[in-house]
């Protein structure tokens, strides 16, 4: 098992999105291999968040806010920033956000992207560039199958067509212009430590514990990829470094090794947290969704350390010592150092 390594010593990394849950891991991680690391977002959300929690800003070389729907300040920036390697996490990522505001989703997924890539377009010393988008841009046709690259894409909701529609853009400007290496990366439902965002699993868990409530679930029989934020993290950099010293897959699943999990099994593992299904009408999302990650580990050497069980064992723990008020910016350096661990 490969693991990134040398390649990120001293190098110019632009992290966008690093302000949200798996852009903060991303910029940790980055760091820690010794990457310069700017990072270009919009505030983090009112409230807790991993940008805060773990202690972001104290890695970065520069920390920009801008919305990446602005063309002109995203182009800036890149210029300013002279990046070696572009990772694009920046992204509205809540289904139902997508569900209630379509035109926002699509102008901060679909027309960020492009904005983006018009950005790198002649950007001097620019190596590769890898576009984070999702799990649910296949056409899901709810049997279940794991989705492999080369299926067709697709998507009912706003979120899911947006990201779908990402992947287009990317490969049309690939197709039409020269440009640096470019791919894409299709990870699962990325679970861990500093995830606050609203409507969805863990952090809809943890607010009900704090709050002594019981949690409503949409969903409970559903099955989805659980994986831990620091394999998908090891995922993203180990395609970006393939990218640029040789070549790699044009996309790249990243899911689990083990079986995809129903979302009351999850609640079971975590132990103790008292549910009910919501009543009524549900927002519309495919009851079944799993991923074939054999092309990541066959071209990247990638596959995960955590099992499902393991990885919300230490998606729990991390939450629990974040209420008891420990430093979680010196938890994640440690849970960091032990994902980098050479492996075989």
């Amino acid at each position: 098992m490969r693991q990134p390594g040398a390649f990120w010593r001293g190098r110019r990394v632009l992290v966008t999105g690093h302000t949200g849950f798996k852009g903060a891991w991303v910029a940790r991680m980055l760091a820690r291999l010794g990457a310069e690391v700017t990072g270009l977002a919009l505030d983090p959300e009112p409230g807790p968040s991993a940008f805060e929690a773990l202690r972001v800003r104290n890695v970065l070389a520069a920390d920009h806010r801008a919305d990446i729907r602005d063309a002109g300040a995203v182009a800036a920036l890149l210029r300013a920033a002279r990046p070696e390697v572009v990772l694009h996490l920046a992204a509205q990522a809540i289904v139902g956000r997508g569900h209630r505001d379509p035109t926002g989703t699509f102008a901060t997924n679909l027309a960020g992207t492009v904005h983006l890539l018009e950005a790198l377009r002649g950007l001097p010393g620019l190596r590769a560039a890898v576009f984070v988008t999702s799990d649910k841009v296949y056409r899901n046709d709810g049997t279940g199958r794991r989705f492999v690259e080369g299926d067709p894409l697709g998507g009912a909701d706003a979120y899911s067509a947006s990201k779908a529609a990402c992947e287009m853009a990317v490969a049309s400007w690939r197709a039409s212009f020269a440009m640096p290496p470019l791919a894409t990366a299709r990870a699962g439902n990325v679970i861990g430590g500093g995830d606050f965002g609203e409507e969805r699993l863990v952090p809809d868990l943890v607010r009900a514990e704090v709050a002594g409530r019981q949690l409503v679930v949409r969903r409970p029989d559903a099955t989805r990829p659980f994986q831990h934020v620091l394999d998908v993290t090891r995922g993203y950099l180990l395609l970006a470094e393939a990218l640029a010293t040789g070549g790699a897959p044009e996309a790249v699943n990243f899911g689990p090794s083990d079986a995809e999990l129903r979302v009351r099994d999850l609640l079971a593992l975590w132990g103790g947290t008292a549910w009910e299904a919501a009543e009524g009408p549900v927002m519309a999302e495919a009851p079944r969704l799993a991923l074939n990650s054999t092309l990541a580990e066959r071209a990247l050497g990638w596959r995960p350390i955590l099992d499902t069980p393991r990885a919300v064992s230490a998606t729990a723990a991390w939450y629990a010592a974040w209420r008891a008020g420990e430093d979680m910016a010196r938890a994640a350096e440690a849970e960091i150092a032990a994902a980098l661990e050479p492996r075989t």
